[in-house]
C-alpha cells in the first residue's frame, strides 16, 4: 500500500511539472473560464444559472481527453512499460496512478470554478449540492476512462490529439454548455447523448433520476474495456 501511495504521489508531482498537463489541465481551462464566463453572462444574463456546471464540464472534458492520453502514451508506448515487466510491476499501475493524479488535478480546477464563479460572475450555486458533486465526480471518472482508452490504444501524440478532438468538440458543442441544447435539430439532440458530457451536464442541472445510473454503467463498461486492453498489452 505504501508503494502504491508513493507511486500516486510521484505521478502527481510529475504531472505538476509536465507542461502538457499544466496547459491542458490548468491554464487553458481557467483562461476559458474567465474569458467565456464574462461573455456568456453579458450576452445572456440567465447564463449565471448554469455557469458553474457548464465550465466544470469544459474543464473535465479538456483535462481528461486532451491532457491525459499523452501521459499514458509515454508510459505504455516507451521504455517504462519494459521496466514494469522487468520488475514484475502490474501494467495496471500506470493507468491507476495516472487516473488518480489526473482526477485530483481536474477536481482542483473544478473547485476553483465553483468557488470563484459566484463572486466574480454572480453565478448561481446548484440547487442540490450533494447530487451536483456526485454527478461531477462520476462524469470526471467516465471522461478520464475514455482518456485512458485513447492513451492505451493510440501510440503517437498526434493521433491521440486527433481522436481526442473528434470526441472533445462534439462533447462541447452538443452538450448544452455553449448554448441550450433545445436550439439543436432533433436528430442532433439524440446524437448528443452518445457523449457523456451531455448526460453529465444534465445530471448537474436537471437532477433527474436516470442520469447517474447511466453514467455509472458507462464507467463500468469502460473499466472492463481498459482491463481487456491491459491484458492484451501484457501478452506482447
Amino acid at each position: 500500500m505504501k508503494a502504491f501511495l508513493y507511486g500516486v504521489g510521484l505521478q502527481f508531482k510529475m504531472d505538476i511539472r509536465s507542461k502538457t498537463m499544466l496547459i491542458t489541465c490548468y491554464l487553458v481551462p481557467l483562461v476559458f473560464f474567465f474569458f467565456m464566463s464574462g461573455i456568456f453572462t453579458s450576452v445572456d444574463p440567465t447564463a449565471v444559472n448554469t455557469l458553474i456546471p457548464s465550465m466544470s464540464v469544459f474543464v473535465i472534458t479538456m483535462s481528461a481527453l486532451i491532457g491525459l492520453p499523452p501521459s499514458l502514451g509515454e508510459v505504455y508506448g516507451g521504455n517504462i512499460k519494459k521496466v514494469y515487466k522487468a520488475n514484475g510491476v502490474p501494467l495496471s499501475l500506470g493507468v491507476v496512478t495516472q487516473f488518480i493524479s489526473s482526477f485530483i488535478h481536474t477536481l482542483i480546477v473544478c473547485l476553483i470554478v465553483f468557488a470563484v464563479a459566484p463572486f466574480v460572475f454572480k453565478a448561481e450555486l446548484p440547487t442540490n449540492l450533494p447530487l451536483y458533486f456526485c454527478s461531477l465526480v462520476v462524469l470526471l471518472c467516465v471522461t478520464l476512462a475514455i482518456g485512458c482508452i485513447i492513451g492505451l490504444l493510440i501510440k503517437t501524440q498526434a493521433k491521440q490529439t486527433m481522436v481526442a478532438m473528434i470526441i472533445f468538440l462534439p462533447s462541447i458543442m452538443l452538450s448544452g454548455i455553449m448554448f441550450p441544447a433545445t436550439m439543436l435539430p432533433d436528430f442532433m439532440q439524440y446524437i448528443a447523448y452518445i457523449f457523456p458530457a451531455t448526460i453529465g451536464f444534465q445530471a448537474m442541472t436537471a437532477f433527474e433520476v436516470w442520469h447517474l445510473p447511466v453514467l455509472v454503467a458507462v464507467f463500468v463498461v469502460l473499466c472492463i474495456a481498459i482491463a481487456l486492453i491491459l491484458k492484451i498489452k501484457s501478452r506482447r
